[in-house]
């Protein structure tokens, strides 16, 4: 073989594996589950919050619009000063119906402030089946219905992807770019496959197997705690499964440098704590297919207008899947969609060169963590919340 037959033959890898996600993708929106499992259990809902964000209202109103019969919902605020703690209060007045708590404070388990501030959280759940839910998630009517119907005997963790919906201008059409047409499209195929890794978007536990694995205290394995969380559950031989859609974030307006450091952030993250996962992330980059694509108009192997056909199918099936799954599709996509693509290499090797990160206010080092796996472990009684 040829290093142009390599070539060759690498560009219908890359160009298959595009077809397979669109594929996975179509056949799971096709095959959406019934909207209401046969049982309906009580759960906890927390809601971890710090700031004002967008939207914030709407979204944290939404935990009481819920069309389930039995949950409780408790917010977790680290700061009592924050301000968000009157917009709670607020929304807690205006619905006296549903039982929901604030708690305040911080408990400092790990270098993660969400984290930290879950914890008090976790420890008054009064539920077996415990959801974090992220303050910027606006909650579906089926929300819970969906979460309780993938928590299968052989699944330890359901989580979603996150979408931006309603962006205001090009920052927030290029973060819809990153979330939804890219990232949850290789996130949700990689699932299909049964290789899917938890976002902490959304976050569906039964408590016995966090517990079994050491409560909150286990998730200090990685720096992020949905990263933790997928390799909690992969250590108790089940499964983390994905919902589609459910995690819908408002994005409302951005600007360009808060959707550059939050796609370095993950991609650090990743760097740590994924690196299987991270070093291979080249592959799915449109701009390497690209480049395979010129090498072979080069060399004479394909015509230029093969090339672009190519390039324009890429991009076709992305609005076919912004169309198939409603999210935003605008006449900034396209632009945004290329932006993303030039980003993407650039990213990476931020990700690569710079080893701490900023969230919220707090500077967080990527840190080595050490953890037992639970098997190894002679008991788990006491390590709950540690």
């Amino acid at each position: 073989m040829t290093a142009l037959d390599l070539i060759l033959l690498c560009l219908a890898a890359l160009a298959t594996a595009q077809g397979v996600s669109l594929a996975v993708l179509v056949i799971r929106t096709l095959a959406a589950p019934a909207r209401r499992p046969q049982s309906r259990p009580p759960v906890t809902i927390l809601r971890p919050a710090c700031g004002i964000e967008n939207h914030i209202e709407e979204t944290l109103a939404s935990t009481y619009a819920l069309d389930y019969p039995d949950y409780e919902v408790v917010f977790c605020v680290a700061d009592p000063a924050d301000p968000i703690v009157p917009v709670i209060e607020r929304i807690m007045s205006a619905h006296p119906d549903v039982p929901s708590r604030l708690l305040t404070g911080d408990d400092r388990i790990s270098n993660n402030p969400k984290l930290n501030n879950l914890v008090k959280g976790w420890r008054a759940a009064r539920h077996e089946l415990i959801v974090m839910t992220d303050s910027n998630v606006l909650m579906p009517a089926d929300y819970l219905d969906q979460l309780v119907l993938q928590m299968q005997p052989h699944v330890g963790l359901v989580s979603s992807v996150p979408v931006g919906i309603r962006p205001t201008g090009a920052a927030a059409e290029l973060e819809c770019a990153f979330l939804n047409t890219y990232q949850a499209r290789w996130q949700l195929t990689a699932d299909a496959f049964g290789n899917g890794y938890a976002q902490g978007k959304t976050l569906f536990w039964r408590r016995a197997d966090l517990d079994r694995a050491g409560g909150m205290k286990a998730l200090t394995i990685a720096t992020a705690e949905d990263i933790a969380s997928s390799l909690v559950v992969r250590s108790l031989a089940l499964r983390v499964k994905l919902v589609n859609g459910l995690s819908r974030q408002p994005l409302g307006r951005r600007n360009a440098r808060q959707v550059w450091k939050r796609q370095v952030r993950w991609a650090q993250l990743r760097r740590k704590d994924l690196p299987r996962v991270f070093w291979l992330e080249p592959l799915s980059f449109n701009i390497l297919l690209f480049m395979i694509a010129a090498l072979t108009v080069v060399s004479g192997r394909i015509g230029i207008p093969t090339a672009l056909v190519l390039v324009a199918t890429c991009y076709a099936a992305e609005a076919l899947l912004a169309v198939l799954l409603r999210w935003p599709l605008s006449w900034l996509s396209l632009p945004m969609w290329i932006a993303r693509d030039a980003l993407l290499p650039l990213v990476w090797l931020s990700a690569v060169l710079k080893n701490e990160y900023e969230w919220r206010g707090n500077t967080v080092g990527i840190a080595t963590t050490e953890w037992t796996p639970v098997d190894a472990r002679p008991s788990t009684e006491g390590l709950a919340d540690g």
